[in-house]
């Protein structure tokens, strides 16, 4: 399997998302960043993992970092 990049973003529910590079529908969904860390490492297959900051911009999260 390829290696994919995974992403971490909260929603407008308060959880978080977990997304594959390139989706539009989230792969997984959490109730807490850090739990939405752990399963993005578990679908990311040695990919890159990035996680928005909390910080919004107006039309979303404004930056990722790498985990």
């Amino acid at each position: 399997m390829s290696k994919e990049g995974m992403y971490v973003e909260p929603r407008a529910q308060g959880d978080f998302a977990v997304r594959k590079e390139g989706a539009k529908r989230a792969s997984a969904t959490a109730p807490t960043q850090a739990e939405a860390i752990a399963r993005a490492r578990e679908l990311a297959l040695g990919g890159e993992i990035h996680v928005a900051r909390v910080r919004n911009s107006g039309d979303g999260p404004d930056k990722f970092r790498k985990v």
